[in-house]
């Protein structure tokens, strides 16, 4: 014992961090672990969640719920136009990102986002009337999982805008997503302006039906494997798509040059993919969303199948709970910002593009995207270690989605 006490002291710290600092300053090491009561404290619902560990109905719930999303294949069927294949989708409707939430509720940027839209489809002719509109309860705002689909940031989609269209060949369910605009001024970032429409418009007119030809021209094209590839080219097919970007315009470029597409079109349409290198970016969250999808619904299983942000709240749905939503506070990303910003002239976390975490990639699989550590700060170690510590709290490892070793 007396040779314990003339040691360097070295203390794992479990609770208020203020121990360790005393423990710090007195020239001890110390490890802070950061533990908090379940359920925050509150002695029934803890009580409720212990009684549902290693419970054989919900593990054997949660296995189904897994194998039906490893065992599903998301394959790029064709483009189509949002009002005419999401299902349910209204007339007078725009669906938005994260879970649901009202017009007067909504963030700054995703209120911008939809007073673009409403630009985009003619409904208004100014912005004071498109945001007079929006208010009024004319239209009708609904979350993008409401209808199989996903869009990055405010996560726009309205009736006449084109969209991914993917089926996942195991059991027919569908996912849809919008276009990746590009990055600058865009209408997920809540940009409305003028350079804004009009790229819309064109995605509308001329990249929608190049792409639409060039897909269905393949008969489809597999996006398991483009992922799968793309993981071990430096992507984590979330924050970095590099790789499965140019990995997609590979596959289709032959297509396109088949299309009777016109050539200056064509050339338009090409630089605009190879130019964007978050392009697959939307065929990647719709690839996750179908595969979720199909592990929703399971009676009794506990496999989170949607996190997403509105830019207020964060929410998720569990795959034995329907459509329920939980929710709480959005965080605010403390990132990289531009010279003169902080994270006081942010919005909080918006979009539905977690959806890519909830699938196991993202910032899941960042151990396989040493490049994109540079962006959240930190080493390529910590990016490895982020990707371990999330073995804890998955249902499973997806085989098909590897990482380089």
């Amino acid at each position: 014992m007396q040779a314990l006490f003339q040691e360097k002291l070295q203390v794992l710290n479990v609770g208020l961090s203020s121990f360790a600092d005393s423990i710090t300053r007195a020239g001890g090491s110390v490890l802070q672990i950061e533990w908090a009561p379940p359920a925050l404290g509150q002695q029934e619902v803890g009580r409720a969640l212990a009684r549902l560990v290693n419970l054989l109905s919900v593990e054997t719930a949660n296995q189904t719920a897994f194998d039906a999303y490893q065992s599903a294949q998301p394959v790029l069927s064709s483009v189509g136009i949002a009002g005419k294949v999401l299902p349910n989708m209204g007339e007078r409707m725009i669906l938005h990102g994260g879970p649901p939430i009202a017009w007067k509720d909504m963030c700054g940027p995703m209120k911008g986002a939809i007073v673009g839209a409403i630009l985009y489809e003619g409904w208004a002719e100014n912005l004071a009337r498109a945001e007079a509109m929006a208010s009024s309860g004319e239209i009708a705002f609904e979350p993008c999982h409401h209808h199989h689909a996903v869009g990055p940031m405010a996560g726009i989609i309205s009736p006449s805008m084109p969209v991914w269209m993917v089926t996942n060949t195991t059991n027919g369910n569908h996912a849809f997503s919008n276009f990746n605009e590009g990055l600058g001024k865009a209408l997920r970032f809540g940009a409305n302006g003028p350079e804004v429409i009009t790229r819309l418009k064109w995605m509308g007119q001329i990249l929608a039906p190049a792409l639409r030809a060039g897909v269905e021209l393949l008969g489809g094209v597999d996006l398991k494997p483009m992922m799968a590839q793309a993981l071990h080219m430096g992507d984590e097919v979330h924050n970095r798509n590099a790789a499965a970007s140019s990995l997609f315009l590979k596959r289709l470029i032959s297509a396109l040059l088949k299309t009777p597409t016109p050539a200056a079109d064509l050339a338009a349409v090409v630089e605009f993919i190879a130019g964007n290198d978050h392009f697959f970016l939307n065929l990647s969250m719709a690839a996750c969303k179908a595969m979720l999808d199909a592990a929703h619904g399971v009676p009794g299983s506990s496999m989170v199948t949607a996190m997403a942000r509105n830019g207020v709240e964060f929410g998720i749905r569990v795959s034995g709970t329907g459509s329920r939503w939980f929710t709480t506070e959005a965080p605010v990303v403390d990132g990289l910002f531009f010279p003169g910003y902080t994270t006081a002239d942010a919005a909080p976390d918006l979009g539905d593009s977690a959806i890519t975490e909830t699938a196991g990639v993202g910032g899941f699989a960042m151990a396989a995207s040493p490049a994109i550590v540079k962006f959240v700060g930190g080493t390529p170690q910590d990016a490895i270690d982020n990707t371990m510590a999330m073995t804890h709290i998955t249902v499973g490892r997806n085989n098909a989605f590897t990482l380089p070793s």
